[in-house]
């Protein structure tokens, strides 16, 4: 596996891959790599015959009330799990390389945004377009996978890449779960012992509101009910919102269907998870 810090460094690799005949796949990611990252990778070298990974964590996205500094980092241990899954290129840049000057152009959301994580975290998704901008640019892959966990996020990145034509195929790989069902996510290292048990809360109300669909409830206030009651009845989790949105609008829905997404973001103790599944899946 290959290494690079640098944006030129990145396209001439990338370019002598593309010469050789090889598909090109992309992964962006933050860093302190999970099993869900790297079912990411599979993912992509399912789809393309060189798989570029990137590590960077994005000032941008991160409001001043939030921590960017204690976002969790492990370079050494990143590395060694993206070569062992078959990675051919790293991507690492710093902070100067992505932003080397004052910006003058961001990418803001004229839709999608608003509700969810955008109505909690103003501004952040105009942080993550800006970076998945840049990185799509400077990558040109001809796929690029994402997760589902962040389901808004992958909306928005969508929208995003049919709205300004950019070349790349985009597939939302499903949620990596730990056994006992909680989403893997990098912030999951925040939680004390005591708070990982109880986090699990999350993904057993929307397991619970999507069996209620299996077995022919259709009204979303009754499947939102079905799921607070799971949450409430823990007295574990704060909810941000609990909700059933269309798939493609990401607007509350009366009533559910197949495609319909139940979305929960709930604070336990001070970690901020967010979770979602598919009712027909």
């Amino acid at each position: 596996m290959q290494t690079v810090e640098r944006i030129a460094e990145l396209r001439a690799a990338v370019s002598r891959a593309r010469a050789s005949g090889a598909r090109i796949g992309f992964v962006p990611t933050m860093g302190f790599l999970h099993e869900g990252h790297l079912a990411l990778v599979d993912e992509a070298k399912r789809r393309a015959q060189f798989v570029v990974l990137s590590i960077f964590v994005n000032p941008l996205q991160f409001a001043p009330t939030e921590d960017l500094s204690r976002y969790p980092r492990d370079a050494v241990g990143d590395a060694a799990k993206t070569a062992a899954r078959g990675v051919d290129l790293l991507f690492t840049p710093g902070v100067d390389e992505m932003y080397p000057r004052e910006r003058r152009v961001d990418v803001v959301p004229r839709a999608l945004h608003a509700r969810w994580e955008g109505a909690v975290r103003p501004g952040h998704f105009a942080g993550v377009l800006t970076v998945v901008a840049k990185l799509l640019n400077i990558v040109q892959p001809d796929v690029t996978v994402f997760g589902q966990k962040d389901v808004q996020q992958a909306t928005l990145i969508r929208a995003m890449v049919e709205d300004l034509d950019f070349a790349s195929e985009i597939v939302v790989a499903p949620t990596t779960r730990e056994t006992d069902g909680l989403a893997m996510s990098s912030r999951n290292s925040y939680l004390s012992a005591a708070e990982r048990g109880s986090a699990t809360v999350l993904s057993r109300a929307l397991f619970a509101m999507r069996d209620a669909f299996r077995h022919g409830e259709r009204r979303a206030e009754s499947l939102i009910t079905t799921g607070r009651v799971v949450i409430d009845g823990q007295r574990v989790a704060a909810i941000d919102y609990l909700a059933i949105a269309d798939p493609a609008t990401l607007e509350p829905v009366e009533e559910a269907d197949e495609r319909s997404i139940a979305m929960i973001a709930a604070r336990i103790g001070k970690t901020r998870l967010i979770d979602n599944v598919v009712l027909g899946q």
